[in-house]
C-alpha cells in the first residue's frame, strides 16, 4: 500500500491533526488485514497452511486464487502497518519535542519579560513607624512600615534629616504632596495633603530616618 501523502516524518511542523490522520490510516490498514484474515478463515486455512494435497496436487476443496490473493495482501498490509506505526511514533516524538521546546521558550520569554518589568527600587531615606486613625496620613493611605523615597520635594538624593520633611509639611498646608514609598517590595505612590485635624500636627504619623 503506497502512502498518498508526503512522508510526514520528514515534516518538521507536525500537528495533532497529522497524528490523527496517521492513526486513521493505521486503523484502516488493520480493518483490511482483518478482512483478509476473514477470507482465509472462511476457506478454512491459515497464512501458512499448505495449498496442496497429500499427492502434491493443488487442493480442490478451497479457492486457491482467493487464498493466495488474501495472503499476499496481508503480507503487504502488514509491512504498511509496520511503516505507519513507525511514522506515528516519530510524529508523536516530534510533536512532544516541539511542545516542550515551545513551553521552555514561553517560560524563558515570560522570565525575561518579568525581569524587564522589574523596577529597581530606590533606597529609602525614612520609614513610617506610626499612623493615627482618622489622620491626613491615614486618609492618604500611608501605612506603618512604608519606606519613603520621595516626600514632596524631598527625595533620597537630597534628604539630610527629618527637618527637611518638617519644612516641606509646614510650607504645604492644604496643598497635596506626592509621596512615594516602598511597600512589600513594590513602589506605591499617593497624594498626602498636610492639614489641621483633631490630632497633633498636620500629618498624624511618625516618621523615622532609615540608617544608610
Amino acid at each position: 500500500m503506497k502512502m498518498t501523502d508526503e512522508n510526514i516524518s520528514g515534516n518538521s511542523e507536525i500537528t495533532m491533526d497529522d497524528v490523527k490522520n496517521l492513526i486513521k490510516k493505521k486503523d484502516e490498514i488493520e480493518e483490511q488485514i482483518k478482512a483478509y484474515y476473514d477470507v482465509l478463515q472462511d476457506q478454512g486455512v491459515g497464512v501458512e497452511d499448505s495449498l496442496v494435497d497429500a499427492e502434491g496436487y493443488p487442493r480442490a476443496d478451497v479457492n486457491l486464487y482467493q487464498i493466495r490473493t488474501a495472503r499476499h495482501n496481508i503480507s503487504c498490509l502488514q509491512n504498511d502497518h509496520k511503516a505507519i506505526m513507525a511514522e506515528i511514533e516519530e510524529a508523536l516524538h516530534k510533536l512532544h519535542a516541539r511542545e516542550k521546546a515551545k513551553r521552555e521558550q514561553d517560560e524563558a520569554e515570560a522570565q525575561e519579560e518579568a525581569m524587564e518589568h522589574q523596577v529597581t527600587l530606590p533606597p529609602p531615606f525614612a520609614r513610617v513607624d506610626a499612623v493615627t486613625e482618622g489622620s491626613p496620613a491615614c486618609g492618604a493611605g500611608l501605612r506603618v512600615g512604608d519606606e519613603l523615597f520621595e516626600f514632596g520635594s524631598v527625595n533620597t538624593g537630597n534628604f539630610q534629616n527629618l527637618q527637611n520633611i518638617a519644612s516641606v509639611v509646614q510650607h504645604s498646608e492644604g496643598k497635596p504632596l506626592r509621596v512615594s514609598v516602598i511597600r512589600a517590595g513594590q513602589k506605591v505612590q499617593m497624594s498626602l495633603t498636610p492639614q489641621r485635624w483633631s490630632g497633633r500636627g498636620l500629618l498624624g504619623c511618625n516618621i523615622v530616618p532609615v540608617q544608610r
